[in-house]
């Protein structure tokens, strides 16, 4: 459950705040009357955020990845080397 503060709360303690959200790694959002909300989140959790969205843009990417997380959860994935994996995209041509 993410925490909720006032704006208020927030400009009082915003070093405790700080060092929660980097500790606990989950955002905290900060209201304020008559206004959107905001949130506090570590930076690089909101960079993943982003590269994930950006991924799934992408309907045929996005089957991609889903199916290759069903693989790897199935554990149907074998091993390569970076020879065959870039044989397999067209990399590089057999001899």
């Amino acid at each position: 459950m993410l925490s909720q503060i006032t704006y208020n709360q927030a400009c009082k303690n915003f070093e405790q705040i700080y060092d929660e959200v980097i500790s606990t790694r989950e955002p905290v959002v900060v209201s304020r009357e008559g206004s959107e909300s905001v949130s506090v989140i570590p930076t690089d959790e909101l960079n993943r955020m982003i590269e994930t969205i950006y991924l799934f843009q992408s309907h045929e990417n996005a089957i991609r990845l889903l199916d290759a997380l069903q693989r790897a959860k199935k554990r149907t994935n074998k091993p390569q080397t970076l020879d065959e994996l870039r044989k397999n995209f067209g990399l590089i041509e057999e001899v």
